[in-house]
């Protein structure tokens, strides 16, 4: 699957991230201190986390966004934040990237459904429980599955979880199942599950209320005590996590012991009665539209800004570095060595950039730089860099390609006329060499587009990341991703004819009038 090849690219990045951190100087990284309290979680699992237009029901801004989230982590980071004395800032990120926020000090907690394992216990600390979990498995409601009374009355069934967490740990387990591959969210694998493409996961009740309570089709089974999975309180119980040596862990801890069981159980029945549901009824795209529009356009929206600046900046790159690697060979030896220098720099650059993924640049950027140099990059800018350096490396290329494919008799004749390199470059052979590469920068600028769903590990909330979002909420996966589908395909599609238009304005008419266009010829008088 495409998303478990992006994991893994990822943890290529998170291993470069820890890499630097080795040979850096040991630093306590925290976010900044100005009033805030800033969460992290996906707002897409609920009844835990889940997006919102509106601030009903006490929801909170998401960082820089228009949207709101809402659940019940949401209401219980309310109240630890008011012990703190500090304000809620919920920072929406890909639950790939909340580790690394958390440990870089893009946020001062995690907040989203984590159990403190022992695994993660090594890269960041936890609080005590804020929530006491029980695992199910969710199923199809017309399968067999439905009626298993035990978890070893699943042989022969296809089940999986969500990645790098215990439920899919707990799968083992379950004797005589098939175990599948781990998959990225919980809409990921409804969507399977409705598909028929696996026979259940392994999930949390809450969750498997949810899941029921929206899809009809759908149930989450009851086990008892002996017939259920074996858990250990810190494989499946929810804690806060935190970094190594927070100095704010014992008063988090502390507001979590005052909340009663009762109050704890209050909040999740809120949770669950306010978590957004969709209409099925009547037009359904009509209803996911009047309901989840708003958020669909802005993240078209980011989708476009990110795209274009990235693909133009690109360009400029690329066209910069593209006429530098074609300077021709200097007479005197300290510009042929500066020269030689210079474009070994821009071969690292290009191969450095071209040879690695985009959602691993972005990582090491937006994650490294805060955790090893202790620079605090805004999400979108970080974003608009990574495109267009990413963007300027492949250009710098085709610009080579397109320069190098203007006949070498032109270069000959500028040279003869006087004209330097760059008067020959900019005035003869760049005019030429656009056109020539005009269709290749048109493919880049459509492969961006689409790229820019790799972001959403930097949570950047593009249009991909927004799809999922309200997939998860809706449980209208084909619905959802089918309107996504058309809103990439009705912007490549747009900017493919604009290009071409573009296109046919450079080449000019195909047809001259000789007998008006031919040159007068003067013939000079001799005195």
């Amino acid at each position: 699957m495409m998303k478990g090849f992006n994991r893994r690219l990822l943890a290529v990045g998170a291993t470069v991230i820890a890499a630097l951190g080795l040979a850096w100087p040991a630093q306590t990284t925290h976010a900044a201190d100005n009033g805030t309290f800033k969460v992290g979680m996906e707002a897409g699992y609920a009844p835990f986390n889940w997006t919102q237009s509106t601030s009903a029901n006490g929801a909170v801004k998401i960082q820089g966004s228009q949207d709101y989230a809402n659940g019940y982590d949401v209401q219980m980071a309310k109240k630890v934040a008011k012990a703190l004395g500090k304000k809620v800032v919920v920072v929406k990120t890909d639950w790939d990237g909340l580790a690394p926020a958390l440990t870089s000090g893009k946020i001062d907690a995690i907040i989203a459904g984590m159990s403190p394992t022992a695994e993660r216990r090594k890269t960041i600390d936890f609080s005590s429980t804020y929530y006491a979990s029980k695992l199910t498995v969710v199923v199809r409601r017309d399968s067999k599955w439905a009626k298993a009374k035990s978890i070893n009355d699943f042989k022969g069934a296809k089940i999986t979880a969500q990645l790098s967490t215990f439920h899919y740990q707990a799968i083992k387990q379950m004797k005589g199942v098939i175990k599948e591959t781990a998959m990225n969210n919980f809409p990921a694998m409804r969507v399977a599950l409705e598909s028929g493409t696996i026979d259940g996961y392994v999930s949390e009740v809450p969750e498997g209320i949810t899941a029921q309570d929206a899809n009809p089709n759908l149930t989450y089974l009851k086990f008892s005590k002996a017939n259920g999975f074996k858990t250990d309180p810190a494989d499946v119980d929810l804690a806060i996590g935190l970094r190594k040596g927070d100095p704010d862990k014992a008063t988090i801890n502390e507001t979590l012991a005052k909340i009663s069981t009762a109050e704890r159980n209050h909040l999740m029945d809120e949770a669950v009665a306010n978590q957004p549901t969709t209409d099925k009824q009547g037009n359904w795209l009509l209803a996911i539209l009047k309901q989840y529009g708003p958020m669909l356009l802005r993240g078209t929206g980011m989708t476009l800004l990110l795209a274009l600046v990235g693909t133009l900046v690109g360009f400029i790159i690329g066209l910069l570095v593209g006429v530098i690697r074609t300077i021709p060979r200097q007479k005197k030896a300290a510009q042929r060595g500066l020269l030689a220098v210079g474009n070994w720099l821009l071969s690292v650059y290009i191969e450095v950039f071209r040879g690695t993924p985009m959602i691993v640049q972005a990582a090491v950027l937006y994650y490294g730089a805060a955790q090893v140099m202790h620079i605090n990059m805004d999400k979108t800018l970080a974003a608009l860099v990574i495109v267009s350096i990413n963007t300027g490396a492949y250009i710098a290329e085709i610009m080579r390609g397109g320069i190098i494919s203007v006949d070498e008799g032109q270069f000959e004749a500028t040279h003869a006329l006087g004209m330097t390199h760059w008067q020959t470059m900019t005035k003869v052979i760049l005019p030429q060499a656009i056109r020539n590469s005009l269709p290749a920068v048109t493919n880049e600028f459509i492969v961006n587009i689409k790229d820019t769903s790799v972001l959403s590990v930097i949570s950047v909330s593009e249009l991909f990341f927004t799809g999922e979002t309200i997939s998860g909420q809706s449980f209208q996966f084909f619905h959802t991703y089918l309107i996504v589908s058309a809103i990439y395909l009705i912007m490549t599609f747009t900017i493919s004819r604009l290009f071409r238009l573009i296109e046919k304005r450079l080449d000019g008419p195909k047809n001259y009038n000789v007998e008006n266009n031919q040159m007068q010829v003067v013939t000079p008088t001799i005195k």
